[in-house]
């Protein structure tokens, strides 16, 4: 496994860190929490040494399970979780205040719950779930932030931006308050090269990188006949004829790369670990087969130029989470 600073914070975390919403049993209908625990260990294993959560995993679901997995261990594991919205609203939306999402003493408790439920002194990285820029100069969200640092409950502050508006959050990196970012990034959605991930450089903030296969668009395993279980959010995501439109372009891509569909997942995982602003990138992994499946791909290769630049031409702007 190689490993990479996480900007600023000079962690050196896996290129591959393990996203936890899967196991917290919220929209990926199946998980089992025995699997979801092989999967952790074996994952820690092979090296890796960052774990995404949140609280809304799951109602906390997901920290418990980390957390249980993270105290076993005899060397560092980083752990990274997110408050939720105190107004519950995904993405957040423009023209509300800061007070409303992020009001101090909700920052403060969900910080303290989140402690309770991975049974950890401290969170190595706490993430707001949702973001504005607006927010920069409003309400009493940093001192919070400041308090809980000083206190020793979590050492770095990062955001989540809000899906597929990677340049909403700029302002934020520009006053370096926030040590961490996470942003969906992958083949399909390439914008966060146009502003965020240079900011990221210049102010040198890690990149977290969500959705680097697209909920699943970018394996290959979707195809006009995939179906999901009746609760799986996939259901919405990939409605209509939108599994024809990702099947047509992942074709067109494995196509243009001239290789099988079935390298696609290690391209898309590749092609996000080339860009030097990106510290880690965090797939679900609730099995052990994608586990060991996934873990290879951190081994410090990029793809080859040439790749990258035909990569480049399959920029597809859209946002499949939006009703």
């Amino acid at each position: 496994m190689n490993y990479r600073k996480l900007g600023r914070t000079g962690l050196d975390i896996s290129e591959i860190g393990y996203g936890a919403w899967g196991i917290g049993k919220t929209a990926w209908i199946g998980a089992n929490d025995d699997e979801s625990l092989k999967a952790l260990n074996r994952s820690i294993e092979l090296g890796l040494n960052f774990i995404d959560t949140a609280l809304g995993y799951g109602d906390g679901h997901s920290e418990r399970l980390v957390g249980q997995v993270v105290r076993q261990q005899n060397k560092p594991v980083y752990v990274a979780t997110k408050i939720p919205p105190k107004n519950k609203k995904w993405p957040a939306p423009a023209g509300i205040p800061s007070s409303e999402a992020f009001p101090a003493d909700h920052v403060i408790a969900c910080t303290e719950e989140s402690l309770r439920n991975l049974g950890l002194d401290t969170i190595d990285v706490q993430q707001f779930h949702v973001w504005q820029d607006d927010w920069v100069d409003q309400g009493d969200w940093l001192e919070a932030i400041q308090k809980l640092k000083e206190q020793g409950k979590i050492r770095y502050f990062g955001v989540s931006i809000n899906d597929h508006q990677p340049n909403n959050a700029i302002k934020l990196i520009e006053t370096g308050l926030v040590d961490t970012v996470q942003v969906i990034y992958n083949i399909f959605d390439q914008s966060p090269e146009d502003q965020l991930l240079p900011a990221c450089l210049k102010h040198n903030v890690g990149v977290i990188v969500r959705v680097a296969l697209d909920e699943g668009g970018l394996t290959g395993n979707i195809t006009p006949e995939t179906t999901f279980a009746p609760d799986d959010f996939r259901n919405n995501y990939f409605r209509g004829d939108r599994k024809q439109q990702v099947h047509d372009r992942v074709q067109k891509i494995a196509a243009d790369l001239n290789i099988a569909v079935d390298e696609l997942p290690e391209t898309a995982l590749r092609y996000v670990l080339s860009h030097p602003a990106v510290s880690t990138v965090i797939p679900g992994m609730r099995s052990i087969r994608n586990v060991e499946r996934n873990m290879q791909v951190g081994d410090g290769r990029g793809l080859p130029e040439d790749k990258i630049e035909k990569l480049k031409a399959h920029r597809w702007i859209r946002n499949f989470y939006q009703a």
